[in-house]
């Protein structure tokens, strides 16, 4: 670590400023932001796939799957990266059998190689979500 280095979750960072992301249409007074994004890397919050203007998750758990990686997509265009930025992926799932189901819509959000993941069985999530997603990008040097 260099002298004006800070040692951020595991991440090296040599800026210390912040940038809170909360998209537009972010509903409610939640106790966290969207994202935060410091220096090249962005912590993405968990996130859950309602449907637009509610806190209803679809009954087809690929269209959750969905509405939650446009969710994730968004939080990332907000900050100028996309889905290809990502370096880690946490998701978490109630109910493991539909590893094959979200891994199909997954797929479709990604070109070349893919971030690290862990597919996580959960247990009941918030709003009877099938499916949240945390994770970690990295700004590609362009």
């Amino acid at each position: 670590m260099s002298n004006n280095g800070n040692f951020l979750g595991g991440i090296l960072s040599t800026n210390n400023e912040r940038r809170y992301i909360n998209l537009p249409n972010r509903r409610g007074n939640l106790p966290f932001s969207d994202a935060v994004l410091t220096g090249d890397t962005l912590y993405v919050a968990g996130r859950i796939g309602f449907r637009p203007g509610t806190t209803q998750v679809p009954d087809d758990a690929a269209e959750e799957a969905k509405l939650m990686l446009d969710g994730v997509r968004s939080v990332l265009t907000e900050s100028g990266m996309s889905m290809n930025d990502f370096v880690y992926v946490q998701i978490f799932c109630s109910d493991v059998s539909l590893f094959d189901t979200f891994n199909q819509v997954y797929r479709q959000y990604f070109s070349g190689d893919l971030p690290a993941r862990a597919f996580i069985g959960s247990g009941p999530l918030l709003f009877g979500a099938r499916f949240e997603l945390i994770g970690t990008a990295v700004r590609r040097s362009k």
